[in-house]
Protein backbone atom coordinates (compact mmCIF):
# COMPACT_ATOMS: atom_id res chain seq x y z
CA UNK A 1 0.00 0.00 0.00
CA UNK A 2 1.27 3.42 -0.63
CA UNK A 3 -0.47 6.37 1.22
CA UNK A 4 0.79 9.89 0.05
CA UNK A 5 0.66 13.18 1.71
CA UNK A 6 -0.98 16.19 -0.68
CA UNK A 7 0.52 19.23 0.27
CA UNK A 8 0.55 21.25 -2.47
CA UNK A 9 -1.92 20.72 -4.95
CA UNK A 10 -2.61 22.23 -8.32
CA UNK A 11 -4.87 22.46 -11.21
CA UNK A 12 -2.28 21.09 -13.65
CA UNK A 13 -2.87 22.86 -17.19
CA UNK A 14 -0.72 21.56 -20.86
CA UNK A 15 -1.56 24.09 -23.36
CA UNK A 16 0.63 22.50 -27.24
CA UNK A 17 1.03 25.64 -29.51
CA UNK A 18 2.25 25.33 -32.99
CA UNK A 19 4.76 27.94 -32.04
CA UNK A 20 4.76 30.02 -28.68
CA UNK A 21 6.01 33.27 -29.26
CA UNK A 22 5.94 36.18 -26.37
CA UNK A 23 3.05 38.91 -27.14
CA UNK A 24 1.24 36.56 -29.36
CA UNK A 25 -2.18 35.70 -28.70
CA UNK A 26 -1.65 31.35 -29.06
CA UNK A 27 -4.31 29.13 -30.01
CA UNK A 28 -3.86 25.81 -28.77
CA UNK A 29 -3.87 22.50 -30.50
CA UNK A 30 -4.27 20.49 -27.39
CA UNK A 31 -5.43 21.40 -24.00
CA UNK A 32 -5.02 18.91 -21.20
CA UNK A 33 -6.00 19.13 -17.60
CA UNK A 34 -5.26 17.22 -14.68
CA UNK A 35 -4.76 16.95 -10.95
CA UNK A 36 -1.18 18.17 -10.16
CA UNK A 37 1.65 19.06 -7.59
CA UNK A 38 4.48 16.79 -7.22
CA UNK A 39 2.94 14.82 -4.78
CA UNK A 40 -0.54 13.85 -7.25
CA UNK A 41 1.58 13.28 -9.85
CA UNK A 42 3.28 10.64 -7.92
CA UNK A 43 0.22 8.96 -6.46
CA UNK A 44 -1.30 8.59 -10.50
CA UNK A 45 1.92 7.53 -11.58
CA UNK A 46 2.05 4.56 -8.90
CA UNK A 47 -1.67 3.66 -9.87
CA UNK A 48 -1.31 3.67 -13.76
CA UNK A 49 0.91 0.48 -12.72
CA UNK A 50 -1.66 -0.78 -10.25
CA UNK A 51 -0.39 -0.02 -7.36
CA UNK A 52 -3.28 0.96 -4.22
CA UNK A 53 -2.77 4.12 -3.46
CA UNK A 54 -4.44 6.75 -1.15
CA UNK A 55 -4.12 10.57 -0.71
CA UNK A 56 -4.55 12.92 2.10
CA UNK A 57 -4.22 16.29 1.21
CA UNK A 58 -5.41 20.19 0.97
CA UNK A 59 -7.96 21.30 -1.00
CA UNK A 60 -9.98 24.57 -1.40
CA UNK A 61 -12.92 25.51 -3.72
CA UNK A 62 -13.99 24.47 -6.87
CA UNK A 63 -10.64 23.75 -8.26
CA UNK A 64 -9.90 21.80 -4.98
CA UNK A 65 -13.25 20.13 -5.66
CA UNK A 66 -12.64 18.94 -9.24
CA UNK A 67 -8.86 18.03 -8.11
CA UNK A 68 -10.51 15.21 -5.84
CA UNK A 69 -13.06 14.28 -8.20
CA UNK A 70 -10.55 13.98 -10.92
CA UNK A 71 -8.15 11.61 -8.22
CA UNK A 72 -11.02 9.43 -7.65
CA UNK A 73 -11.88 8.72 -11.36
CA UNK A 74 -7.96 7.82 -11.39
CA UNK A 75 -8.56 5.09 -8.79
CA UNK A 76 -7.01 7.04 -6.14
CA UNK A 77 -9.07 6.78 -2.88
CA UNK A 78 -8.82 10.65 -1.43
CA UNK A 79 -9.16 11.56 2.35
CA UNK A 80 -9.61 16.18 1.62
CA UNK A 81 -8.96 18.79 4.29
CA UNK A 82 -10.78 21.42 3.12
CA UNK A 83 -9.78 24.95 3.50
CA UNK A 84 -11.55 28.20 1.90
CA UNK A 85 -8.12 29.24 -0.10
CA UNK A 86 -8.56 27.80 -3.81
CA UNK A 87 -5.99 25.33 -4.53
CA UNK A 88 -3.58 27.06 -7.33
CA UNK A 89 -3.28 26.59 -11.24
CA UNK A 90 -0.31 25.68 -13.12
CA UNK A 91 0.60 26.09 -16.83
CA UNK A 92 2.80 24.79 -18.65
CA UNK A 93 2.78 25.25 -22.61
CA UNK A 94 4.72 23.46 -25.00
CA UNK A 95 5.85 24.97 -28.30
CA UNK A 96 5.67 22.16 -30.86
CA UNK A 97 8.48 24.16 -33.16
CA UNK A 98 10.62 24.72 -30.73
CA UNK A 99 10.74 21.66 -28.13
CA UNK A 100 10.75 24.14 -25.05
CA UNK A 101 8.37 24.12 -22.32
CA UNK A 102 7.23 27.66 -20.67
CA UNK A 103 6.11 27.06 -17.15
CA UNK A 104 3.93 29.44 -15.29
CA UNK A 105 3.37 28.02 -11.71
CA UNK A 106 1.24 29.93 -8.92
CA UNK A 107 2.77 29.63 -5.42
CA UNK A 108 1.76 27.26 -2.77
CA UNK A 109 -0.97 29.07 -0.51
CA UNK A 110 -0.24 29.59 2.92
CA UNK A 111 -1.65 27.95 5.53
CA UNK A 112 -1.94 28.10 9.18
CA UNK A 113 -1.05 25.74 12.31
CA UNK A 114 -4.63 24.73 12.05
CA UNK A 115 -4.78 23.55 8.67
CA UNK A 116 -1.81 21.58 9.12
CA UNK A 117 -2.80 19.96 11.87
CA UNK A 118 -6.18 18.82 10.05
CA UNK A 119 -3.88 17.34 7.47
CA UNK A 120 -1.08 15.26 10.15
CA UNK A 121 -4.26 14.34 12.38
CA UNK A 122 -6.00 12.63 9.13
CA UNK A 123 -2.54 11.60 7.85
CA UNK A 124 -1.98 9.73 11.44
CA UNK A 125 -5.46 7.98 11.47
CA UNK A 126 -5.03 6.28 8.21
CA UNK A 127 -1.87 5.06 8.64
CA UNK A 128 -2.85 3.58 11.30
CA UNK A 129 -4.26 0.96 9.12
CA UNK A 130 -2.47 1.38 6.25
CA UNK A 131 0.77 -0.61 5.84
CA UNK A 132 3.43 0.19 3.12
CA UNK A 133 4.64 3.09 2.52
CA UNK A 134 4.42 7.17 2.62
CA UNK A 135 5.33 9.49 0.21
CA UNK A 136 6.16 12.76 1.19
CA UNK A 137 6.97 14.58 -2.19
CA UNK A 138 7.03 18.64 -2.85
CA UNK A 139 7.56 21.97 -0.85
CA UNK A 140 5.55 22.36 2.42
CA UNK A 141 3.46 24.90 2.08
CA UNK A 142 4.32 28.78 3.43
CA UNK A 143 4.01 29.86 6.70
CA UNK A 144 4.77 26.51 7.96
CA UNK A 145 8.35 25.60 9.53
CA UNK A 146 11.29 24.12 8.03
CA UNK A 147 10.83 21.16 10.31
CA UNK A 148 6.90 20.86 8.77
CA UNK A 149 7.73 17.84 6.29
CA UNK A 150 10.69 16.17 9.05
CA UNK A 151 7.58 15.91 11.78
CA UNK A 152 5.55 14.00 8.65
CA UNK A 153 8.33 11.68 8.15
CA UNK A 154 8.29 10.70 11.93
CA UNK A 155 4.87 10.64 11.83
CA UNK A 156 4.98 7.55 9.32
CA UNK A 157 7.77 6.34 11.62
CA UNK A 158 5.86 5.95 14.71
CA UNK A 159 3.03 4.03 12.22
CA UNK A 160 5.50 1.20 11.30
CA UNK A 161 5.37 2.61 7.81
CA UNK A 162 8.40 3.38 5.44
CA UNK A 163 8.63 6.79 4.39
CA UNK A 164 10.10 8.40 0.85
CA UNK A 165 10.85 11.88 1.01
CA UNK A 166 11.55 14.17 -2.41
CA UNK A 167 11.61 17.74 -1.09
CA UNK A 168 13.87 20.79 -1.34
CA UNK A 169 15.20 23.79 0.10
CA UNK A 170 14.92 24.32 3.32
CA UNK A 171 13.12 21.53 4.36
CA UNK A 172 15.53 19.08 2.91
CA UNK A 173 18.03 19.02 5.47
CA UNK A 174 14.94 18.58 8.24
CA UNK A 175 13.44 15.66 6.81
CA UNK A 176 16.57 13.95 6.09
CA UNK A 177 17.60 14.02 9.28
CA UNK A 178 14.49 12.61 10.59
CA UNK A 179 16.06 9.35 8.81
CA UNK A 180 13.62 8.29 6.29
CA UNK A 181 13.85 4.82 4.34
CA UNK A 182 14.36 6.58 1.01
CA UNK A 183 15.39 9.97 -0.41
CA UNK A 184 14.94 10.61 -3.92
CA UNK A 185 16.42 14.08 -4.83
CA UNK A 186 17.86 15.68 -8.30
CA UNK A 187 21.66 16.39 -8.66
CA UNK A 188 20.44 20.24 -7.62
CA UNK A 189 18.96 19.32 -4.99
CA UNK A 190 21.86 16.68 -3.23
CA UNK A 191 24.62 19.21 -4.32
CA UNK A 192 22.13 22.27 -2.61
CA UNK A 193 22.25 19.65 1.06
CA UNK A 194 25.33 18.86 0.92
CA UNK A 195 27.31 21.94 0.39
CA UNK A 196 29.20 20.80 -2.83
CA UNK A 197 29.20 21.84 -6.09
CA UNK A 198 26.56 20.70 -8.58
CA UNK A 199 28.95 19.35 -11.45
CA UNK A 200 30.38 17.05 -8.54
CA UNK A 201 30.89 13.08 -8.17
CA UNK A 202 26.86 11.73 -8.08
CA UNK A 203 28.28 8.85 -7.14
CA UNK A 204 30.19 10.16 -3.91
CA UNK A 205 27.18 12.68 -3.20
CA UNK A 206 24.90 9.74 -2.86
CA UNK A 207 27.12 7.90 -0.77
CA UNK A 208 27.12 10.87 1.74
CA UNK A 209 23.42 11.07 2.01
CA UNK A 210 23.26 7.75 2.63
CA UNK A 211 25.82 8.06 5.18
CA UNK A 212 23.95 11.13 7.11
CA UNK A 213 20.97 9.68 6.63
CA UNK A 214 20.99 5.64 6.67
CA UNK A 215 18.41 5.61 3.89
CA UNK A 216 18.26 4.20 0.43
CA UNK A 217 19.52 7.21 -1.48
CA UNK A 218 18.28 7.81 -5.21
CA UNK A 219 19.79 11.06 -7.08
CA UNK A 220 18.66 11.94 -10.55
CA UNK A 221 20.60 13.10 -13.22
CA UNK A 222 17.74 14.31 -15.96
CA UNK A 223 18.49 12.87 -19.23
CA UNK A 224 21.57 11.22 -17.35
CA UNK A 225 19.84 8.84 -15.66
CA UNK A 226 20.52 8.36 -11.85
CA UNK A 227 22.20 6.63 -9.16
CA UNK A 228 21.17 4.83 -6.22
CA UNK A 229 23.00 3.45 -3.29
CA UNK A 230 21.83 1.39 -0.43
CA UNK A 231 25.37 1.66 1.46
CA UNK A 232 26.26 -1.68 -0.20
CA UNK A 233 25.27 -1.59 -3.34
CA UNK A 234 25.44 1.45 -5.52
CA UNK A 235 24.42 1.20 -8.73
CA UNK A 236 23.73 3.49 -11.89
CA UNK A 237 20.77 3.23 -14.10
CA UNK A 238 21.11 4.94 -17.79
CA UNK A 239 18.81 4.71 -20.69
CA UNK A 240 20.01 5.83 -23.80
CA UNK A 241 18.65 7.84 -27.22
CA UNK A 242 15.27 8.22 -25.61
CA UNK A 243 14.43 11.90 -24.95
CA UNK A 244 11.18 13.90 -24.26
CA UNK A 245 9.97 16.89 -24.73
CA UNK A 246 7.54 17.23 -21.65
CA UNK A 247 9.84 16.96 -18.43
CA UNK A 248 7.24 18.49 -16.34
CA UNK A 249 6.08 15.44 -13.51
CA UNK A 250 9.22 13.37 -14.79
CA UNK A 251 11.03 13.26 -11.57
CA UNK A 252 7.04 12.59 -9.95
CA UNK A 253 6.91 9.69 -12.28
CA UNK A 254 10.32 8.25 -11.17
CA UNK A 255 9.45 7.89 -7.50
CA UNK A 256 6.19 6.68 -8.26
CA UNK A 257 7.58 3.80 -10.07
CA UNK A 258 10.52 3.45 -7.28
CA UNK A 259 8.27 3.09 -5.12
CA UNK A 260 5.48 0.68 -6.53
CA UNK A 261 8.30 -1.64 -6.95
CA UNK A 262 10.14 -1.46 -3.46
CA UNK A 263 6.58 -1.64 -2.03
CA UNK A 264 6.04 -4.75 -3.80
CA UNK A 265 9.20 -6.18 -2.79
CA UNK A 266 11.60 -5.65 -5.85
CA UNK A 267 15.14 -5.53 -5.52
CA UNK A 268 17.26 -1.97 -6.04
CA UNK A 269 18.20 -2.62 -9.18
CA UNK A 270 14.42 -3.73 -10.58
CA UNK A 271 13.12 -0.74 -8.92
CA UNK A 272 15.34 1.11 -10.52
CA UNK A 273 14.82 0.53 -13.90
CA UNK A 274 11.31 0.85 -13.32
CA UNK A 275 11.81 3.89 -12.18
CA UNK A 276 13.41 4.91 -15.24
CA UNK A 277 11.15 4.02 -17.82
CA UNK A 278 8.34 5.78 -15.59
CA UNK A 279 10.50 9.03 -15.77
CA UNK A 280 11.35 8.65 -19.50
CA UNK A 281 7.86 7.71 -20.40
CA UNK A 282 6.44 10.66 -18.68
CA UNK A 283 8.59 12.89 -20.77
CA UNK A 284 7.34 11.49 -24.03
CA UNK A 285 3.64 12.65 -23.05
CA UNK A 286 2.13 15.92 -22.64
CA UNK A 287 0.83 16.24 -19.16
CA UNK A 288 2.27 15.14 -16.04
CA UNK A 289 1.86 11.14 -15.36
CA UNK A 290 -0.49 10.89 -18.13
CA UNK A 291 2.08 8.53 -19.59
CA UNK A 292 1.35 5.49 -21.72
CA UNK A 293 1.68 2.65 -19.46
CA UNK A 294 2.49 -0.24 -22.53
CA UNK A 295 5.52 1.85 -23.22
CA UNK A 296 7.36 1.38 -19.85
CA UNK A 297 7.48 -2.24 -20.76
CA UNK A 298 9.74 -1.33 -24.13
CA UNK A 299 11.61 1.52 -22.21
CA UNK A 300 11.78 -0.66 -19.49
CA UNK A 301 13.75 -3.49 -21.78
CA UNK A 302 16.17 -0.53 -22.31
CA UNK A 303 17.49 0.78 -18.95
CA UNK A 304 20.80 0.05 -18.50
CA UNK A 305 21.36 -1.04 -14.65
CA UNK A 306 25.59 -0.95 -13.60
CA UNK A 307 27.64 -0.77 -10.90
CA UNK A 308 29.41 2.14 -9.31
Amino acid sequence: MITVAGISPSLDITYRVDDFQLGEIHRPTDVLRCAGGKSLNMARAARRIGAEVHLVGIFGGGTGAWLVEALKADGISVDAVDVPTETRTCVSIASASSGVMTEVYENAPTFDEATWSALVGELGRDLANRPGWLSISGSAPSGLPDTALADLVRLGADAGVKVAVDTHSAALPAAVAAHPALVKVNRSEAATLLGVPADGDLVAMAQQVHADSGALVVLTDGADGAVATDGTTTVRATLEQVRGSYPVGSGDSFLGGLVTELDRGADLSVALTTAMAFGTANALEPGPALFDSERVHELSAAVRITEA
